[in-house]
């Protein structure tokens, strides 16, 4: 998401903003179609889509991996310690404003180690591994990404120990980048990086300035990944909040909303997948047959609505037994 910056003595490399640039684009697009979906603006469930969750992924890896690439450009003829820290301490205070805002206006999905909180771990660790053998790095990266494939164990499922990635079943949450495995993205940023200075011809194109309106604008942004990372979702939020309030959801958005709540609850009580899809149909139906479809999805009820609703879902689930 970020960079550390480089001294005087170290200009900047113009491509490598622009790739940092390019990815922002790819971070807006998915977030824009997110806050759509979380909105239901668009009948698609964006978080719960695996193309969807496979792009964020991409993205994800493609800011990680440029971190460990500009570690070891900044670290070339020694690492600056002071911007080093000030950079640091900016991203983890980023990363704390990101739980504190996300907490409150999302309570139980709240990011707790997302993006910048990896970025501002990450950065911390690969210091060791800018003057260590690079084949090393290399058996290191592969490893940590491949562990949580591997194994997994209960005793990580402990809220104080979720950021590593380990516990057999994530955590819900809006933004989650644990160590394990996408610290390994970073290492290997880490390995391209050390590379390509071991043949300096090949840094070249780096260097090369885009002379279209398009590419300098991309490498402004590159510049100014954090910050523009912190503004752009909030200004999304609230435009796509004040479209919603003007046109409502779609039609069939709040169709898929509750069917795929009804299904995660209800298999996460322990009933089988033929029994929820029943269920949450016949829920669905006879909420609508009672006119408590739009106070639920608005979340406007009552007491008595309240009880209602509970009322019929009971008596869906008298009507479909489990097996």
């Amino acid at each position: 998401m970020t960079h550390v910056p480089r001294t005087d003595l170290k200009p900047r490399l113009p491509m490598i903003d622009l790739a940092r640039g390019l990815a922002l684009v790819a971070m807006a697009v998915y977030h824009f179609s997110w806050d759509l979906s979380f909105f239901r603006l668009i009948e698609v469930n964006v978080s719960g889509e695996p193309g969807w969750r496979l792009f964020a992924r991409l993205i994800a890896g493609s800011f990680l991996f440029l971190v460990g690439v500009s570690l070891v450009l900044a670290s070339r003829g020694g690492l600056s310690r002071a911007a080093f820290l000030r950079r640091l301490a900016l991203v983890a205070g980023a990363a704390a404003l990101i739980t504190l805002a996300t907490w409150y206006a999302f309570p139980s999905s709240f990011i707790f180690f997302g993006i910048l909180h990896h970025i501002a771990l990450a950065s911390l660790l690969a210091l060791p591994f800018l003057k260590a053998p690079i084949s090393v790095t290399a058996v290191i990266a592969a490893a940590v990404f491949a562990l949580p494939f591997f194994f997994t164990h209960d005793v990580f499922a402990q809220p104080a120990l979720l950021w590593t990635g380990l516990a057999p079943v994530p955590p819900v949450t809006n933004d989650y980048v644990p160590l394990f495995p996408w610290f390994g993205v970073v290492l290997a940023g880490v390995v391209a990086a050390r590379l390509a200075l071991a043949f300096p011809d090949r840094l070249r194109w780096a260097e090369r300035k885009p002379t279209s309106n398009v590419g300098r604008l991309l490498v402004w942004g590159g510049k100014r990944s954090l910050w523009v990372y912190l503004i752009h979702q909030p200004v999304l939020l609230a435009v796509l909040w004040l479209v919603a309030q003007e046109l409502g959801p779609a039609p069939a958005a709040d169709d898929q909303s509750f069917a795929q709540s009804c299904q995660q609850s209800c298999t996460s009580a322990g009933s089988d997948a033929e029994f929820c899809t029943a269920f949450c149909g016949c829920a669905a139906d006879s909420l609508k047959r009672e006119g408590l479809w739009g106070a639920l999805m608005s979340g406007r009820m009552n007491d008595v609505a309240q009880a209602r609703v509970a009322e019929v879902t009971a008596m869906c689930r008298s009507n479909h037994p489990m097996p």
